[in-house]
């Protein structure tokens, strides 16, 4: 932050009469609820929303509600922003570890905290607000993991948390006036109860879902993830199509340098198309209706590329034990080969 903009903040944190709140919105229901209930209490509120290659607001499932809908809605300011290669990095080896999957959850909150606490101090904002309930996630929400997020990214006193604000000391903003702290709730634990209450006050007539929308969370896509990581060298970082195409069809490792994704419907293997890059081998079935595989490789070995003929030709409808002949595709070279679809216990073992 220059020093102009720092003197330009001071000045209009001067000016104001009423309290200024930056606000960590995800277009979730806790979220919305926090903002909500600033609002109510007079507060000047501009929001951020965070998008992750894991945990992305625009998605349509989890955390994917319509984040800008929602700020627009509650008559906010929204900046977006997005933690790329910084996040993979902190991924590769996060300072607190992960929680049952490969979600670094301390390391993450903390960089949203940092991100927030850099745009309260350039727009000249007062504190912080979230809508973490306290105890309702195992790895950040309980007043130990807090309490180090605080710590680390020096917010301590900063960060307001509607929800729960009962549950925590008073932050400077409630100390000075700003914020009427009688008027926070005291919400702990998982059960939705008192924000489904608080929906209906508020006039949300279709609250969305708590379902996270994390994927470093779900167990399958941390496999994948894991994997991934453990074949890169120890300052590679995997690439955004690398990231994409952890969230599509089915995974195989094939060797070390080598794997195999295999669309499971039409839809996916639209996407696996349009992924497709570098020296990747696209192969499917000639004569017979059946998904798209992407051999993503980093040693070609034609060996490996019949052994994913013989995967491939096993998802599709071609007769088990027939040779069927496949196409294959790379740099814009098409070749055929046949190949005997593979057994269906010999492909679990490769499974990712």
């Amino acid at each position: 932050m220059s020093k102009k903009d720092s003197e330009k903040a001071s000045v209009d944190q001067a000016r104001r009469t009423k309290p200024k709140g930056v606000a960590l919105l995800s277009g979730g229901l806790d979220s919305t609820l926090a903002v909500k209930m600033m609002l109510e209490q007079g507060v000047e509120i501009e929001a951020i929303a965070i998008k992750t290659p894991f945990c992305d607001f625009d998605c349509g499932k989890g955390c994917g509600h319509k984040v800008k809908e929602v700020a627009t809605d509650l008559n906010i300011p929204l900046k977006t922003v997005y933690f790329g290669k910084e996040y993979l990095r902190m991924l590769k080896r996060p300072k607190f570890g992960f929680g049952s999957g490969m979600n670094p959850c301390i390391d993450c909150r903390s960089m949203m905290y940092r991100r927030a606490k850099e745009h309260m101090l350039r727009t000249g904002a007062d504190f912080i607000i979230t809508g973490e309930v306290l105890h309702q996630r195992p790895m950040s929400q309980t007043p130990r993991a807090l309490k180090i997020i605080e710590e680390e990214t020096h917010t301590k006193g900063l960060i307001l948390r509607p929800l729960s604000g009962k549950s925590f000391p008073p932050t400077d903003v409630e100390i000075n006036g700003g914020v009427n702290r009688e008027e926070l709730c005291n919400i702990s634990g998982r059960s939705r109860k008192t924000q489904l209450s608080l929906a209906k006050k508020f006039g949300i007539l279709d609250p969305p879902n708590a379902a996270g929308g994390c994927l470093l969370t779900d167990p399958q896509f941390s496999k994948r993830i894991r994997d991934l990581m453990q074949h890169l060298h120890a300052d590679e970082l995997p690439s955004d199509n690398d990231i994409e195409l952890l969230k599509v069809g089915r995974h195989f490792r094939l060797s070390e340098s080598t794997k195999l994704i295999i669309g499971r419907n039409e839809l996916e293997n639209f996407k696996l198309r349009s992924l497709t890059c570098g020296s990747d081998v696209l192969i499917e079935a000639k004569d017979f209706p059946g998904p798209i595989g992407i051999l993503r490789t980093k040693h070609y070995e034609h060996s490996q590329v019949e052994k994913a003929s013989q995967m491939v030709l096993r998802y599709s409808d071609c007769p088990r034990g027939l040779e069927s002949e496949v196409i294959t595709a790379q740099n814009g070279k098409t070749s055929n080969l046949f190949a005997v679809s593979m057994d269906t216990r010999d492909i679990e073992k490769l499974r990712i």
